[in-house]
């Protein structure tokens, strides 16, 4: 949970936390300039899968990345070395200094954090050791690729990219809201005092274990994703990585940063319900954490991105969540997932990207893939096409497995207001 900060303090600038560059791998694109546009545009991350074999599968889209070359981001360690999350990962926190104008001098000088939420590690090098074995025996596994699984080098392998010592380098598995724990981390550690500056976010690569899993539970898509759709089949699996630069108002300003948006607070909780079924009450109670935490009535909220799966149980029962939280009057909700698919881990870190853009750019991505809304989900999801809007405050759900549910807001900085 959160740590209190008095009102007295809050408007400080050095407890507001602010966000100041994005690194970003994903189906519909590198970086925060093409991944704004893939946004607006709407455009479709769904492709045959290549990266495994899917022989024996009745159909096996996914929402691959390719053509993305995350090694023209990592200059100092042998990518031979790194599995392909941890690749994304380290790539995305480069490109997030970098996009930031943050000088990794003056970086290394100071006490950071890096903070990497995940699903499957590099369960994708996983795959394959245990495919080596299953065919040839054990003694026929690479060496170099069993040095690559260890869930860990997602953030360490960041600091040790960037040259970065006086950080603490934590991974979290909370799977599909672990980017949202990640933030809310982060937040926690500028708010207080703790460091200086956070990369915080989300990674995870594709992999048969995970495909084959959704699709044994009858939850994968034959074609595409349709969150809210009264015909959605499922999911489409994804990947990619999402690291946003977190660092206080006064050291955004003092070095004269750009600012996206700031971070106003987060809400988390485990409700260890069930699984893989999500709980109402939960949901509903995880919301109403985050905006107490923010500061935020719920009539402020000008758009909710949802986690918005697009399978039966998970996009009903959060539609119903969110009028739990804000009755007759519910913002505008849109589902990601439609364009770039689950990304798992990395899925709110993109997600609370992706809110930062649109509040900064002034638009709301849209919901695609639309046909007609489920009459249980009674939302506007912003159908196949983006709309222009002056965005204020923005909630970020992220809800996974075994009831893990982290909800980041996010709010749009202007100087001398909060």
């Amino acid at each position: 949970m959160s740590v209190n900060v008095s009102d007295a303090t809050r408007d400080d600038a050095a407890t507001r936390v602010v966000l100041t560059g994005f690194g970003v791998f994903s189906s519909i694109g590198v970086g925060a300039d093409e991944f704004a546009e893939g946004l607006r545009a709407g455009r479709s991350g769904a492709k045959p899968i290549t990266l495994f074999d899917t022989e024996g599968f009745a159909h096996a889209n996914g929402c691959e990345i390719t053509g993305a070359e995350p090694e023209r981001w990592i200059h100092n360690l042998p990518t031979e070395t790194l599995g392909r999350a941890t690749q994304f990962s380290v790539a995305a926190a480069r490109m997030a200094v970098e996009a930031a104008g943050a000088d990794l001098d003056d970086l290394r000088a100071r006490r950071g954090m890096i903070s990497i939420g995940t699903t499957d590690g590099e369960s994708y090098e996983l795959d394959h050791l245990v495919g080596t074995e299953v065919a040839s025996g054990p003694q026929a596994m690479d060496p170099t690729v069993a040095r690559r699984v260890y869930p860990n080098r997602l953030s360490v392998a960041a600091a040790q990219e960037l040259g970065l010592s006086n950080v603490e380098a934590v991974t979290i598995a909370t799977a599909c809201s672990a980017g949202n724990y990640a933030i809310g981390q982060g937040f926690d550690a500028i708010r207080s005092g703790e460091v200086d500056y956070a990369l915080c976010g989300g990674a995870d690569a594709m992999c048969r274990k995970t495909f084959t899993g959704f699709y044994r539970l009858g939850t994968i898509a034959p074609d595409v994703c349709r969150p809210f759709d009264v015909d959605r089949k499922g999911i489409l699996t994804g990947e990619g990585a999402g690291v946003l630069m977190l660092e206080s108002l006064a050291s955004a300003r003092a070095r004269g940063a750009r600012i996206y948006a700031e971070v106003l607070g987060y809400g988390m909780n485990c409700d260890a319900y069930h699984q893989v079924a999500p709980n109402q009450d939960s949901v509903a109670r995880c919301m109403e954490i985050a905006l107490e935490n923010a500061g935020v009535k719920a009539s402020e909220v000008d758009l909710i991105s949802a986690h918005g799966t697009g399978t039966k149980a998970n996009d009903v029962t959060e539609s119903r969540a969110i009028h739990d939280v804000y009755g007759d009057t519910v913002p505008r909700t849109v589902s990601l997932k439609s364009m770039l698919g689950h990304t798992m881990g990395a899925a709110s870190a993109l997600a609370a990207i992706a809110c930062a853009l649109s509040i900064h750019h002034g638009f709301i991505p849209p919901t695609i893939n639309h046909r007609e809304t489920d009459p249980e989900c009674e939302i506007d999801c912003v159908p196949n096409q983006s709309v222009e809007a002056d965005l204020r405050i923005v909630q970020n759900n992220g809800l996974a497995f075994g009831g893990n549910n982290a909800i980041v807001i996010l709010g749009k900085y202007q100087e001398g207001v909060r």
